[in-house]
C-alpha cells in the first residue's frame, strides 16, 4: 500500500511532464472529465449516498449535508463548469513583459505553473473537480485531502480524473488524494517541503488557521466569510429586500452568504421590517441588537459572538448603525476580508465604501453571492483568497501560475 509520502512523490514526479504538456492535451483531459462526469453520474451518486448516510448517522448539520450532496443536476452543472474552464484561453507561456537590454540581451517574463498544489478542504466533493480542472488547465499537479465526510465521493471522482488524464495520454499520477490517511494525511501535506510547492486550505476558520499556523509549506490563505451588507439611508427598498434574501437564503452554507446586516438608523422604519418579514418567512433566525429588537421582538439577543459568526445556516446578525462611519468601523473590526457590500443610491457613499473597505471583493448594490470564480468568468475556483500576497479574491487559472524570466544572449558577459 502506498504511503502519503509515496503518493506525493508520484505527484511531484508527474508534475514536470504535466507542466510541459501541450495545451491541446490539457484541454482534451478536461473534455474527458466533463464527459465522464455525465457517463458515471449513477456511480457518483451511489458513492455520494454512502457519505450522506454516514453523515445522517453522525448527526451532521443540514448545511454540511447540503455541501456534501451530489445529484444529477449538480453533477451536470459541474460538467458544464469543466467545459467552461477548458474553453478559457491558455495562459502558460504568455509573455507578461519583455525587453532588450543595451548589451543586446533579450529578456522576457513568462507565465509558468506553480508546480504541485496541495489543497486541504472539507465536505465539498464538487471542490475536488473544481480544483483538479483548474490545476490541469494551468499545468499544475495536485495533492488533495478532502476529508472523510465526503471520502466515498472523492474516491470515485479522483479515479474519474485519473482516467480522464490517461485518456488524454497524460500522467494519471498528476492527481492523488490523501483522504484515506485522515488528519495524518493533512499533517503530511503541511510538512511536505520539496514535494508540495504551495498549500491552499479551503474550509472553516479552524481548518484554515491550523494550516496557516502549522504548515511548513507556503500557504495561500482562503477565508472564512463573515460577510456584511450595509443598507444606507438612500437604499432602494426593492433592491434591499431582494439582495438580502438572495445573499442569505439562496445557499446559506457557502462562504459568500451574508452573515451580518448593518442598517442606517434613518432607513430602519422604511426598509428593515420588509427585509425581516421576507427573511423570517423562509426560516431565517434573526440575532438583533436592541434597536433591531424594537422592530422585531422575536429576534434573539445578539451577542459579541454573533458579530464574529460565520453561521453557514439560516441565521443573520442585524445591527442598526448611526451612519456610514459606524458601518465602516464595524466592518473593519469584524470583517474576515472576504466580501462586503453596500446598498445605496448615494454615489459619494458608494465610492467611499469601495475605497475604504479592506476586503478581497467590495460591492455596490449587488448580492454577495456573486463572489465566485464561476460568476467572475473563471469557470470555477480553487478558493477565495483573503490575503494580499500572490492572489486575492476568487482564484482561477491565472492565480495558479507564477512567472520565470527567460534570458537569451549571444556571448555577453558582465563587466
Amino acid at each position: 500500500m502506498l504511503t502519503a509520502q509515496d503518493k506525493m512523490a508520484l505527484v511531484k514526479g508527474a508534475s514536470f511532464s504535466l507542466a510541459n504538456a501541450t495545451s491541446a492535451k490539457r484541454t482534451l483531459a478536461l473534455e474527458n472529465v466533463a464527459k465522464l462526469l455525465l457517463e458515471r453520474t449513477d456511480e457518483i451518486i451511489a458513492a455520494n449516498q454512502l457519505d450522506l448516510d454516514r453523515g445522517a448517522k453522525a448527526d451532521m448539520t443540514k448545511s454540511t449535508i447540503d455541501r456534501i450532496r451530489l445529484d444529477a443536476k449538480r453533477i451536470s452543472s459541474i460538467s458544464d463548469s469543466v467545459l467552461k474552464v477548458s474553453a478559457l484561453p491558455d495562459v502558460l507561456g504568455n509573455v507578461i513583459r519583455g525587453m532588450t537590454l543595451p548589451n543586446a540581451l533579450q529578456i522576457s517574463q513568462v507565465r509558468v505553473p506553480l508546480g504541485v498544489i496541495g489543497v486541504i478542504y472539507e465536505a465539498r466533493p464538487n471542490v475536488t473537480i473544481d480544483i483538479a480542472v483548474l490545476a490541469i488547465k494551468s499545468g499544475n499537479a495536485v495533492v488533495l485531502r478532502g476529508g472523510r465526510d465526503a471520502q466515498s465521493s472523492n474516491e470515485v471522482l479522483v479515479k474519474l480524473l485519473q482516467d480522464a488524464l490517461s485518456l488524454a495520454e497524460l500522467n494519471a499520477d498528476s492527481i492523488h488524494t490523501l483522504d484515506e490517511f485522515g488528519r495524518e494525511g493533512a499533517q503530511e501535506m503541511m510538512n511536505a517541503v520539496g514535494l508540495i510547492d504551495v498549500l491552499i486550505p479551503r474550509g472553516g476558520a479552524g481548518l484554515i488557521q491550523t494550516v496557516v499556523q502549522e504548515s511548513k509549506v507556503p500557504v495561500i490563505q482562503t477565508g472564512d466569510g463573515v460577510v456584511h451588507i450595509f443598507i444606507d439611508e438612500t437604499a432602494r427598498l426593492d433592491w434591499s429586500v431582494e439582495i438580502l434574501h438572495n445573499a442569505k437564503v439562496q445557499r446559506p452554507s457557502v462562504c459568500n452568504a451574508v452573515e451580518t446586516l448593518l442598517v442606517h438608523e434613518k432607513a430602519v422604519d422604511r426598509i428593515l421590517p420588509a427585509i425581516l418579514q421576507r427573511l423570517t418567512a423562509d426560516g431565517v433566525v434573526i440575532h438583533g441588537d436592541e434597536k433591531t429588537r424594537e422592530i422585531y421582538a422575536a429576534a434573539e439577543v445578539a451577542t459579541e459572538d454573533d458579530w464574529h459568526a460565520e453561521y453557514h445556516d439560516l441565521d443573520l446578525a442585524v445591527r442598526v448603525v448611526a451612519d456610514i462611519d459606524e458601518a465602516l468601523e464595524h466592518i473593519a473590526k469584524y470583517s474576515t476580508k472576504h466580501t462586503e457590500s453596500i446598498i445605496t443610491e448615494n454615489i459619494e457613499n458608494a465610492e467611499r465604501f469601495l475605497a475604504e473597505v479592506d476586503a478581497s471583493t467590495v460591492m455596490v448594490n449587488a448580492s454577495t453571492r456573486f463572489t465566485d470564480g464561476g460568476e467572475f468568468g473563471f469557470g470555477a475556483e480553487v478558493g477565495i483568497s483573503t490575503q494580499k500576497l500572490h492572489a486575492r479574491g476568487p482564484m482561477g487559472i491565472l492565480e495558479l501560475t507564477s512567472t520565470k524570466w527567460l534570458v537569451r544572449g549571444a556571448g555577453q558577459t558582465r563587466a
